[in-house]
């Protein structure tokens, strides 16, 4: 793989393979709301996808809500996978979201999670968003104390700032950072190897981007996954699907790392 590193540790201790899942799909369409309509196949493609040697999962308590965290807990239940999730936004309708980044939302939401995803302790809980009315140093606070309480295991954070991801660290050690990126979408270039120079994990979401281009050709999804492999050590990659042939399809991508 050209010295290319196939894991990375979250948080320093939670060795994973770079080659993730995305779970914001299995939720109800449109506008990724309500249960997934195939229950049992959801199923079936996240234990297809731990068969394959996927050992990251990545969900959030607005897929749904809470509907992604409840297939992929009880798919995995009792699996030796990390899975994380994010709070601090809920969707209480199709077309509306709620940002509430506030001790008391996130203190519920890391409850409800822990029994959806039938864990005892969270591995990466991460602030899906910034509430604008609730300052992030307290938001992180809340989530350090959850970490204290053994609720939840390493913190992160998502669409965030290189200024918004400062603040942060000096509440807590944070794991990762969750924003959009790939090839036609690398505004973040430099978030991404700041948190490499910290040991902080990026997760991009949306990895194939709405038109992956290289040198005004295409690429297929392999390409585009190869690609954010390859670009920085600390990149997790997590590509959603509802098929068993494009899970494997997209697995396949270290074929061309």
């Amino acid at each position: 793989m050209n010295d290319v590193n196939k894991t990375f540790r979250i948080g320093g201790d939670l060795e994973v393979n770079r080659l993730g899942y995305g779970a914001m799909r299995l939720t109800g369409q449109p506008r990724n709301f309500g249960p997934y309509a195939d229950w049992k196949g959801g199923l079936a493609l996240l234990r297809r996808a731990a068969e394959l040697g996927v050992d990251f999962f990545d969900s959030a308590w607005s897929y749904g809500p809470e509907t992604a965290d409840q297939i992929v807990g009880e798919a995995l239940a009792g699996q030796p996978v990390v899975i994380a999730t994010k709070g601090g936004v809920d969707k209480p309708a199709p077309d509306r979201v709620v940002v509430d980044g506030s001790r008391d939302a996130l203190d519920r939401q890391i409850d409800k999670a822990l029994i959806n995803l039938r864990r005892d302790q969270i591995d990466l809980f991460q602030l899906h968003r910034v509430d604008p009315d609730t300052p992030i140093e307290t938001s992180v606070a809340a989530l350090a104390q959850a970490q204290a309480d053994g609720r939840i295991r390493h913190i992160g954070l998502s669409n965030i700032t290189r200024d918004d991801l400062d603040r942060a660290l000096s509440v807590a050690p944070i794991a990762s950072v969750q924003n959009r990126f790939n090839m036609s979408e690398a505004d973040d270039a430099g978030l991404v190897d700041y948190a490499a120079e910290k040991d902080i994990a990026f997760i991009p979401y949306g990895p194939l981007g709405a038109n992956p281009m290289q040198q005004g050709a295409k690429l297929e999804p392999r390409e585009a996954l190869a690609w954010l492999l390859k670009r920085s050590p600390n990149i997790i990659v997590i590509p959603g699907t509802t098929a068993i042939e494009h899970l494997e399809q997209n697995w396949s991508a270290w074929d061309l790392v």
